[in-house]
């Protein structure tokens, strides 16, 4: 069992109650699932940018992501329908713990001039997403595996309703926000 998935069972759960004032074991906030996204407007015009762009959520999951299309002909992107424009990948289960563990160990603080993540970026529901500008911050990606640097979106979906709880259960799993940030 992962490290982070065994700490959330055994201690994370029993103080979120306390803390949260939870008297039913279901409304406990959780994480569902982490969604990995890369729009690659550059796979318009080359099709090979696409091909690097899977190798790397690859390597950074552990599993073949999928191709998203566009829904809609945007003539002045030299977008058509139907066209595939970036990837994404789901992670559940222990792989999202381990996937999380890794992010938050080694990945946030090779990030350079790192000064924790935002307390912002919480939406209505009290999911969490951050972006990276750099791939490379991943240590599964070598210099060489990064021929074209493409951004990436980390988002956490989080059960619990709202983002108060969220943040809680964010800090309890180790996730560095910014001093300061509310």
């Amino acid at each position: 069992m992962n490290r982070l998935l065994k700490q959330y069972n055994e201690n994370i759960r029993q103080e979120l109650m306390k803390e949260l004032g939870i008297a039913n074991v279901h409304q406990i906030p959780k994480i569902e699932k982490i969604v990995l996204n890369s729009g690659v407007g550059k796979a318009v015009a080359d099709s090979k940018h696409m091909d690097l762009v899977v190798a790397t959520l690859t390597k950074i999951s552990g599993q073949q992501p999928i191709t998203t299309k566009a829904q809609h002909s945007i003539a002045s992107f030299k977008l058509r329908e139907g066209m595939v424009i970036g990837a994404k990948v789901t992670l559940r289960g222990e792989q999202m713990y381990s996937f999380l563990d890794r992010l938050v160990s080694i990945v946030l603080p090779r990030v350079r001039d790192f000064h924790g993540v935002s307390g912002k970026a919480f939406d209505k529901s009290g999911n969490y997403s951050l972006g990276f500008s750099d791939q490379t911050v991943f240590p599964e990606i070598s210099y060489e595996d990064a021929q074209a640097i493409h951004g990436l979106q980390v988002t956490l979906v989080i059960s619990g309703g709202n983002a108060e709880a969220s943040k809680l259960l964010l800090q309890k799993l180790g996730m560095p926000f910014e001093k300061g940030a509310k």
